[in-house]
């Protein structure tokens, strides 16, 4: 572990409280890990044993799975996650009451700035998990100042959908699917694909984020910032969009991991810095950085 990772990432044995099994092998596990719980910021991640310390053939690497939510006085954590290779496949057969080493919270999240209250927060795929974070963070901290959320997918959301409730200018008519959890809390959303899902809006995120941002005039332009997490493609795409419109934009970065912790230096991106080019480590230097410093 890094230095500066010292004191502020926390071992523990966290017990599976529930395990969802979703569409397209997606799922939703809760952890009761109250140390991560109660240190845990939107952007932040845990490095997760995938298999159960008791059984036989333990894998030994464990997984860098974003948290999605947490319940600081409760406790736990959700993780959202899809069956991708051999340590999510185990993952996926842990069971209620198992417990798995926990390593977390893990990296430096997004922040909000109190001159940009416009916030446009874009998730796809395994990215949207800590858009959900950050929607219910502001709602907690500023919610006079409640963001506008847009996920993409090409599988079934692994969540509620529904018609939105919520007028949001700038959208078409036809796209009125939300995300039934951020109705209730009354934060705008609006999901997007290219499997004709009902309600959706038939495009990509940048697409229909251009359209809210088209809607503004300048002062709202000057009022905004895009905070997004997705794969490397889309991150570029939506830091060319705010390029196109001048506004701020953070991105959480997805990368492999082997310590997750500072100490291998296995997961450097290259950056802009003011002092010229340098190699960051995703895992505690980001997964958060300004879009601009690495596209």
């Amino acid at each position: 572990m890094s230095a500066s990772s010292r004191g502020t990432i926390f071992e523990e044995q966290a017990k599976i409280i529930s395990h969802e099994n979703l569409p397209e092998k997606q799922y939703l596990i809760r952890l009761q890990a109250p140390q991560c719980a109660a240190r845990a910021q939107a952007g932040s991640f845990v490095h997760l044993q995938c298999t159960a310390s008791e059984q036989k053939n333990n894998l030994l690497l464990r997984r860098p799975l974003s948290i999605m939510r947490v319940d600081a006085k409760a406790g736990w954590i959700d993780i959202l996650y899809k069956v991708l290779g051999k340590g999510t496949e185990a993952l996926s057969k842990q069971k209620p009451g198992d417990s798995l080493a926990c390593l977390g919270p893990i990296g430096q999240g997004f922040k909000l700035h109190s001159d940009k209250p416009l916030r446009l927060l874009i998730g796809g795929g395994v990215g949207i998990p800590p858009m959900i974070f950050l929607a219910e963070t502001i709602k907690k901290e500023e919610p006079g100042h409640l963001p506008f959320v847009i996920m993409g997918s090409e599988i079934p959301f692994p969540f509620k959908t529904q018609p939105s409730s919520i007028v949001v200018p700038g959208m078409p008519a036809e796209v009125i699917a939300g995300m039934a959890l951020l109705d209730d809390w009354q934060i705008p959303s609006r999901l997007c694909s290219l499997n004709n899902y009902p309600g959706c809006y038939q495009g990509y995120v940048t697409d229909l984020s251009k359209l809210w941002l088209e809607n503004l005039d300048q002062a709202g332009l000057d009022q905004v910032e895009i905070f997004s997490c997705g794969p490397t493609a889309m991150l570029k795409a939506v830091t060319d969009l705010a390029r196109q419109f001048n506004v701020s934009c953070q991105i959480s970065l997805e990368e492999f991991m082997a310590c997750a912790v500072g100490g291998c230096a296995g997961c450097v991106v290259k950056v802009k810095t003011d002092n010229g080019p340098a190699m960051k480590r995703v895992c505690v230097d980001g997964p958060v950085f300004d879009a601009y410093s690495v596209f």
